[in-house]
């Protein structure tokens, strides 16, 4: 190979790189090439491109076309004490970065978080949702996140971001200002709330959070569970209009039925003992109140059937007796 070959291979007069997916920042492959004195420099539309001498940050680029001198690396001629001329070749280590949005991320609790809620006090929660985020300030993403290597992807910073997420999720929260049903009932508002939390978090890394989505909260079984309870006797409103539904659904039900209304009784008398042993002595006042010991009676047959649970049979029973003590 001749001397002209060699220089040829040696000696870089383009300096370009195309993005591709999930890569965030790529060195350019220049090895132990040297750039040469006017060299072309291509920052493609949604690229940063970044000059290292001796491992630090010396000229930034924005998207465009330029030819490589003294008069458009200022601070790397500076640094590297070239003279005015700018004859020789030069070394350099060269970045691309992506400006792109990286959108459709996902973030989640892998375990529960333990906030104070204002209505049911300690709970665990989980979370789960989306977010997006693009590289905007590429001297603090290089210096805080990338460092050395070849390349650094989103594979790479996700576990960094996530972990911001989930602790300015948990700081956010416990405060104990938001209550669990508002958050589930309203996660557009919350959604925003918790993105003035994060972005910040992500700002330290050269970062734009350029969208975040809570998709689901979830609570533990029990709690959930509890929450339905209540949310179904609220529904029920008072145990008056219960005994009604629950006799016309039993007159409806019936009349479905080959046998006719001939069911309507016993299916009637249940929803009316429900009521009546739920109510326990609250009617009073609108009818004579019926012997505590028929009304635990009741509730056993009831318990008997399956109407009713052990907990809550023995829970009335306690409650009836209490009245005769």
């Amino acid at each position: 190979m001749g001397l002209g070959s060699f220089f040829r291979k040696q000696l870089i007069d383009v300096i370009e790189r195309e993005d591709e997916p999930g890569v965030l920042a790529a060195r350019y492959p220049a090895e132990d090439r040297e750039i040469q004195n006017g060299a072309k420099l291509t920052v493609r539309e949604a690229q940063a491109a970044a000059f290292f001498d001796e491992g630090q940050i010396a000229d930034v680029f924005q998207p465009g076309l330029y030819t490589l001198d003294t008069s458009t690396l200022p601070l790397l001629t500076a640094l590297s004490n070239w003279d005015k001329g700018f004859q020789s070749p030069f070394k350099s280590d060269v970045w691309f970065f992506s400006l792109r949005e990286q959108v459709d991320r996902k973030w989640g609790t892998a375990q529960p978080i333990t906030i104070r809620d204002k209505d049911f006090g300690p709970i665990r929660l989980r979370a789960h949702g989306r977010y997006s985020f693009a590289v905007s300030d590429v001297v603090l993403f290089w210096r805080t996140l990338v460092g050395n290597g070849e390349r650094f992807t989103t594979e790479e910073v996700e576990p960094q971001l996530r972990a911001a997420i989930i602790t300015a999720f948990a700081t956010r929260l416990g405060q104990g200002d938001i209550a669990f049903l508002d958050m589930a009932q309203n996660q557009a508002a919350l959604s925003e709330t918790l993105r003035e939390a994060v972005a910040p978090e992500f700002a330290r890394f050269g970062l734009t959070l350029t969208g975040f989505l809570v998709e689901s909260l979830s609570l533990p079984d029990e709690v959930q569970a509890h929450i339905d309870k209540a949310a179904s006797i609220r529904a029920l409103g008072n145990l008056d209009s219960y005994t009604k539904f629950q006799t016309a659904e039993s007159i409806a039900a019936a009349a479905a039925n080959p046998g006719g209304v001939a069911g309507v009784g016993a299916s009637a008398a249940a929803g009316m003992a429900i009521g009546q042993a739920m109510a326990g002595g609250t009617s009073a006042a609108s009818a004579p109140a019926e012997d505590p010991f028929a009304l635990i009676d009741k509730l056993h047959r009831l318990l008997q059937a399956g109407a009713i649970s052990q907990q809550e049979f023995d829970a009335k029973k306690a409650a009836l007796l209490a009245k005769i003590g």
